[in-house]
């Protein structure tokens, strides 16, 4: 490593040395501070170039043998001088020195941002505390199965293609249950931790996030029943709905990058036309007070992995199926089906099929644009037949902006 490699190395480990010694001494309830933690990150660099350039990695144990020393004596002798003296802080102590010893090897980027996290851990303990109280155990289960998914099952499963059409990817396909799950869990998440300020917005488009059908059918209901005023509820109908394109942009993003550039401009036009309504009605809105209730299962359980996989699946082979029996027209055809009931598996689908080149990039936004039309008109029915004329008044003209911006999007894109 040449002097300006080792002068950004002894950069970096005192960067996240102060970053998490600030936090640490912000929390004034341990020793180690800025100071300490500087230098142990700076310790770990200095360990791990002497090791470069000595040949001997040992020295490196050595030093976190005499960090781990450094901290038996300090707490040996005087064990009240802070008032906790526990694991929490030790543990980011000898983090930031090994972080600081792979920064000595320049891997920066991956130890500035295990730094940011490990910091954010340490400052976010009351609301990661609060949050995990309010866990059930049904909650948790669901989370523990997810993070089994997601880390032992998914690494196992073999990335080749199978099937007629070779379409089936069972790695691909456990990726994208991952990714759909993680997302309905990180806005599950929030939901459970949503506060009363801005709570039509949050609940719009968090509902939107979890689910959008479930979010549509529950202030259906409450309008109809009066629980929820009209108003209220046919602006967060409209929220939820509108998310549902940033989220197909998020899962196109990942799922099909190259795919995006074209996919969305059509998905902005209509996100754009959809809001001018709802945002002109949250100005006149007044506020409540309350925060409208939504209750949905948790979307990350098992079964509603294994149910998703297995339905992409089954909209993967038959969009496949179709569109080579009887072409465009017939893909259009199953989104249209598909999109009635479940905008993710036809979305995945198509994006899967165009990632391998069997349709173009035209008719898999196009096949997307249908789906979403497709299921936007089975919530405008739901609405009218559960939740009355009244709330499909508070609903429709946002849905007709919705439809006439992504009808323009994709003419404009073909």
């Amino acid at each position: 490593m040449d002097e300006i490699g080792v002068l950004r190395a002894f950069v970096t480990s005192l960067g996240i040395g102060l970053l998490m010694g600030l936090e640490r001494e912000r929390a004034k309830t341990a020793a180690p501070g800025v100071r300490t933690f500087s230098l142990a990150a700076l310790a770990g660099t200095t360990a791990a170039l002497t090791a470069q350039h000595s040949g001997s990695a040992w020295i490196i144990g050595a030093a976190l043998l005499a960090m781990v020393a450094l901290l038996v004596v300090a707490y040996a002798r005087d064990p009240r001088r802070v008032q906790d003296p526990g694991t929490t802080t030790n543990a980011a102590l000898l983090l930031c020195f090994l972080l600081g010893t792979l920064a000595g090897y320049g891997v920066s980027e991956i130890v500035v941002g295990v730094a940011i996290t490990a910091t954010a851990l340490l400052y976010f303990k009351p609301e990661l505390h609060g949050f995990s109280h309010r866990l059930s155990s049904v909650e948790m289960r669901a989370i523990l199965q997810f993070a089994a998914v997601a880390f032992l099952l998914l690494p196992l499963l073999p990335d080749r293609d199978f099937g007629p059409w070779n379409v089936i990817n069972p790695f691909r396909i456990g990726l994208l249950v991952v990714l759909i799950s993680g997302l309905n869990l990180a806005g599950y998440a929030a939901l459970k931790l949503l506060d009363h300020d801005h709570a039509v917005v949050a609940m719009g488009v968090l509902g939107g996030v979890v689910s959008s059908t479930a979010t549509t059918l529950t202030f259906s209901r409450s309008a109809r029943d009066g629980t929820v005023p009209m108003r209220t509820a046919g602006l967060i109908v409209v929220l939820a709905n509108l998310t549902v394109l940033v989220r197909l942009a998020l899962v196109s993003a990942v799922a099909a990058p190259q795919l995006i550039t074209v996919l969305l401009p059509v998905l902005a036009t209509a996100l754009l036309a959809g809001l001018v309504i709802p945002a002109y009605r949250l100005w006149r809105l007044s506020p409540t007070g309350e925060r409208p209730q939504l209750d949905v299962s948790n979307p990350a359980d098992l079964r509603s992995a294994v149910g998703f996989a297995l339905m992409f699946a089954l909209v993967l082979l038959a969009a496949a199926g179709v569109h080579d029996l009887l072409g465009a027209t017939g893909l259009l055809g199953v989104a249209a089906l598909s999109g009635l009931t479940d905008v993710d598996a036809i979305t995945l689908s198509t994006l899967q099929l165009q990632r391998q080149t069997l349709i173009s990039a035209a008719t898999a936004v196009t096949a997307i644009g249908v789906a979403y039309a497709s299921n936007l008109s089975f919530k405008l029915s739901a609405v009218a037949v559960i939740g009355g004329r009244r709330l499909l008044r508070e609903v429709a003209a946002s849905f007709a902006c919705v439809l006439a911006g992504l009808l323009l999007g994709i003419w404009w894109m073909s």
